[in-house]
C-alpha cells in the first residue's frame, strides 16, 4: 500500500479515492468503523489502531484529529510515512483560532505536523458547499429555512475540487509541503445560496430570519453550545461582508473551482419535496 486515505466515510476521502483508483494507484481506506474488507480500522483518537492502519503507507490523506495526533505523527515516522496532506479549515486564520471550537483542533494537528520531520501538505477549504445539506430536512417537509444572520457570506467549495486538490498534491511531488486556502469562485451569503438552490429545484425555497437566541434554543442537542456560539459568532462577523475567494483550486486541478450552482445540481435529490 502506498497512500493511506483517511476518514473513509467523509465525501473527501471518497473522492479522492474514486480518483486513485481510477488511475490505478495502490492505496487504503482507513475508517473508525470500516465497512468493508478493502479498508483498515483506523481511529484516529485511538492509537492503538494506527500501526496496522499505516502499515505499508508512504503517503496519508488526513483529517484533522487532535486527541491522537501526536502518536499518529510518531507512528507514521516510525511506519516510513513520508508524506502527509492534511485536510485543516481557514478557520485556522482567525486572530482567536487557538480559543475556538471551530478551529482549535485543526491549529493543533497543523503544528504538530509542521514540528514533525513528516513532509507535510495542508489543505485549509473555507466553507463546504455541502453545509447547505443541513437546510434539506425543512425544504423536503416545504418549511421556511430558519437563519439567524441570512446575509452572512460564505466561500462554498464543492467537496469533488477539495479531492481533486487532494489528489494532484499526493501525486505530484512539486505540489507537496506547501499550504493552501481552498475556497469556491465566489461569495454568496446565505439568502443567495438559497435563491440559487431554488432556481435549480425549481420551486421556491423559502427562509425566516430568526434571533441568535432563538436558533441556539433550536440547535440545542444536536450542536454543542460552544460551537453553536462560535458559528453564531462567526456568521455575526461576515453579516453583509463578502469573503475573498482564492484560486488555488485552480492552481492545484488546473480548472476553475466549480460553483455552488454546480453543487446544487449535484445534490438536488437531497432536496426534493417529500411526497405525503
Amino acid at each position: 500500500m502506498s497512500i493511506l486515505v483517511t476518514g473513509a466515510r467523509g465525501a473527501v476521502a471518497r473522492g479522492l479515492a474514486s480518483l486513485l483508483g481510477a488511475s490505478g494507484i495502490a492505496h487504503r481506506l482507513g475508517s473508525r468503523e470500516p465497512d468493508g474488507p478493502g479498508t483498515a480500522r483506523c481511529d484516529l483518537s485511538d492509537p492503538a489502531t494506527f500501526p496496522d492502519a499505516l502499515a505499508g503507507a508512504r503517503s496519508v490523506f488526513l483529517y484533522a484529529e487532535a486527541a491522537g495526533i501526536d502518536a499518529f505523527v510518531k507512528e507514521a515516522a516510525t511506519a516510513g510515512v513520508e508524506h502527509v496532506v492534511l485536510l485543516s479549515s481557514s478557520s485556522v486564520l482567525a486572530p482567536d483560532a487557538a480559543d475556538s471550537p471551530l478551529a482549535a483542533a485543526h491549529l493543533t494537528v497543523e503544528e504538530a505536523l509542521l514540528a514533525s520531520p513528516l513532509r507535510t501538505t495542508v489543505l485549509r477549504p473555507g466553507a463546504f458547499a455541502s453545509n447547505a445539506l443541513g437546510w434539506a430536512r425543512s425544504l423536503k417537509a416545504g418549511r421556511p429555512v430558519r437563519l439567524p444572520y441570512p446575509q452572512a457570506h460564505t466561500d462554498p467549495v464543492h467537496e469533488a475540487d477539495l479531492a481533486e486538490a487532494a489528489f494532484a498534491v499526493l501525486t505530484e511531488p512539486a505540489l507537496a509541503g506547501r499550504t493552501y486556502t481552498l475556497t469556491g469562485p465566489e461569495s454568496l451569503s446565505f439568502a443567495a445560496q438559497l435563491s440559487i438552490l431554488a432556481g435549480i429545484l425549481g420551486r421556491p425555497v423559502p427562509y425566516e430570519t430568526v434571533t441568535p437566541e432563538q436558533w441556539r434554543a433550536e440547535v440545542d442537542g444536536r450542536i454543542p453550545g460552544p460551537y453553536a456560539d462560535a458559528l453564531l459568532e462567526y456568521w455575526a462577523a461576515s453579516d453583509g461582508i463578502p469573503t475573498e475567494p482564492t484560486d488555488a483550486v485552480e492552481q492545484l486541478t488546473g480548472h476553475a473551482a466549480r460553483t455552488f450552482a454546480t453543487w446544487a445540481e449535484d445534490h438536488a435529490a437531497a432536496f426534493h419535496t417529500e411526497q405525503v
